[in-house]
């Protein structure tokens, strides 16, 4: 799965334009999350067929400001259980690895950005 960060004017319509030129195309986004930077927003939307959705966006004229590879882990264990993120977010940082993004996506997933993913993947496949 794929993280695409997308610059938006922070303006009425603009989350409703990547939507619906995502929808156009048959992409669906399985997780979302924005931040607010002034006059724009930095929205992550994870998707599984990032070719695909990175041509639309860009043909439709938005700014694609990065694309990586991400965690995106089944947190239906831990989901809505006090301390569960905690427990998940420490094992990953006591092996010196830098969780620099995360949201929550549909079906119960969590989806993470680290600095070395295949040392994350490893960490957390043992446990």
């Amino acid at each position: 799965m794929k993280d695409i960060a997308v610059l938006l004017e922070n303006v009425p319509g603009s989350l409703a334009n990547l939507g619906e030129t995502l929808g156009k195309t048959g992409i669906n986004m399985e997780g979302m999350c924005g931040v607010p930077l002034k006059d724009q927003s930095i929205v992550h939307v994870l998707v599984e067929d990032e070719t695909t959705a990175r041509w639309a966006l860009e043909e439709a004229g938005f700014e694609i400001q990065a694309v990586r590879e991400v965690l995106v882990l089944d947190i239906g264990d831990i989901a809505g259980k006090a301390g569960g993120g905690g427990k998940l977010a420490r094992k990953i940082g006591n092996n010196r690895i830098n969780i620099d993004l995360i949201y929550l996506a549909e079906n119960n997933r969590i989806v993470i950005g680290v600095d070395d993913l295949d040392k994350a993947r490893t960490i957390l496949e043992k446990s």
